[in-house]
């Protein structure tokens, strides 16, 4: 216990009185599991429970901060509501981050979905809790069902009073957070963050909601908390490999929301998760448009419908009508044009990489083959990379399988723009033909080639630290070549 608050001594520097303040390190053991972030927050909430029992939790990440003084009270605004306020077990602030390059080069803010997609879950019977920035009612997360007859009375829980010093405070609580306190008990199950899962949050706050309680989304003006977003590519795929990971592995556990929340949330809510939770297997889809298109190309396998055939018509309405309602959603959510160009680049980068392994690793962690892991973020870097990243450049830097990935799909679509434009110049007599029977995969594969021209920058151009390793780009090369013969012989 750093600062005891009933210590009267306990003043900043104007005389003011200090709240308590608690630092814990809990025992780890090898031969015992010590569940990550999950296992952290459990042995928080029970130590807490000893020295303050305050009724209301705040959890946020270690690199977040309070940006508005104001959120405490919007939140308690929520949980002290005479007619609604008792059905919340949570309040959700979005998790927004300070050092966003003007474009969004990683495309990090999430911009759409918190700015609408999100608050949509209101009516549902609100959000899911995603990790950090979240005000909880101490009651839901220990495990505690919704009542009809709940009544929330925080002048009554305030009343608790610890007696013990604090020198005794520390010695009781210490069994609270011995490394086999929790055996053959509920916490990790019934009570606290739920274990066994990468992305912890969402399968506590879906069984918190599957217990009757309600959550909700506030996103006031002044963001109520910052951090800090990965400011290279390899950070940003790694922490979306997780978070992607988590999600599909909720999908096929028993915590499936269309199954575990059947007659305990609504049909919405359990549907909006499975949107989240599926985001791995958008892989699948995308790597076909990306892959398949181009080697048929260099076959000149026909995939679309012809130029001139009205069947194009339907092609040409979905792409320009979902590409304009997309950017005009993020320029109404605050975006530019740029940051949408750089959000819709992520999206494609991170489906074809972070998307993939995820995939993967849960389909081997179900046979038996993997482990689970957790495995941290990394957001520091040296000063030439905040350099590059200030500039909206984007850092590479290393070699890693994901690289190799980005660079043999951007060469082998670059190759096949290559041969689709020799078939249609070389050859005067037979140009329109080629470019009618085989426009639109033409074009789908030059709307490849400018996403992917930071990749080509990387590749070949770049002098810089940033720039794709020598052994990605010698690797992809060969990769893309080796695809190619094939395709064409």
């Amino acid at each position: 216990i750093l600062i005891d608050g009933r210590d009267t001594n306990a003043v900043d520097i104007e005389g003011n009185p200090l709240p308590t303040l608690v630092y814990l390190a809990r025992e780890k053991r090898p031969q015992f599991h010590h569940h990550f972030k999950a296992g952290a927050m459990n042995a928080l909430i029970r130590i807490s429970s000893k020295i303050s029992n305050g009724p209301i939790i705040l959890n946020v990440d270690c690199d977040m901060y309070s940006n508005n003084s104001e959120s405490i009270k919007y939140s308690l605004c929520v949980f002290m509501d005479e007619e609604k306020g008792d059905e919340f077990g949570y309040v959700q602030f979005p998790q927004s981050f300070d050092n966003l390059t003007k474009n969004d080069i990683y495309g990090c803010s999430f911009r759409v979905i918190q700015k609408l997609e999100v608050h949509g879950l209101d009516a549902n019977g609100g959000p899911c809790f995603i990790g950090t920035g979240c005000f909880h009612r101490r009651e839901a997360l220990c495990g505690k069902k919704y009542e009809k007859n709940f009544r929330f009375d925080l002048k009554k829980l305030n009343n608790t009073k610890v007696n013990e010093r604090a020198s005794l405070l520390e010695e009781t609580c210490k069994v609270l957070a011995s490394c086999t306190f929790e055996h053959n008990t509920t916490w990790g199950k019934e009570m606290g963050l739920i274990y066994g899962f990468p992305a912890e949050d969402i399968v506590t706050g879906l069984s918190v909601q599957c217990r009757g309680w309600k959550s909700m989304f506030l996103d006031p003006e002044r963001d109520g908390f910052l951090g800090v977003a990965p400011i290279t590519l390899l950070q940003l795929l790694v922490q979306h490999k997780r978070w992607t990971e988590g999600h599909l592995q909720v999908f096929l556990s028993k915590y499936c929301p269309l199954l575990y929340g059947y007659k305990k949330i609504p049909l919405k809510l359990r549907l909006a998760y499975c949107a989240y939770n599926l985001w791995a297997a958008n892989c699948l889809a995308t790597l076909y448009y990306v892959v398949v298109p181009c080697l048929c190309l260099l076959k000149g396998i026909t995939l679309f419908p012809k130029i001139s055939s009205p069947w194009v018509l339907p092609f040409a309405y979905v792409a320009f009508s979902h590409h304009a309602y997309s950017l005009g959603e993020f320029l109404w959510c605050g975006g530019t044009f740029l940051g949408w160009c750089n959000d819709q680049r992520m999206w494609l980068f991170k489906r074809t990489t972070s998307y993939l392994f995820a995939s993967f690793e849960t389909i081997l962690k179900l046979l038996g083959y993997s482990q689970l892991a957790f495995v941290i973020t990394t957001k520091v870097a040296d000063e030439d990379v905040s350099k590059r990243y200030d500039q909206e450049m984007i850092e590479f830097g290393v070699a890693s399988p994901m690289f190799d990935i980005l660079a043999t799909l951007a060469i082998l679509n670059l190759l096949g723009s290559f041969g689709a434009i020799k078939k249609v110049t070389m050859h005067a007599d037979k140009g329109f033909k080629v470019l009618d029977q085989l426009g639109l995969q033409i074009l789908l594969c030059l709307v490849l080639v400018t996403i992917n021209l930071p990749v080509y920058q990387a590749l070949f151009f770049r002098m810089d630290k940033g720039k794709m390793p020598s052994s990605v780009t010698y690797k992809s090369i060969i990769f893309a070549l080796l695809a190619c013969t094939l395709a064409v012989y």
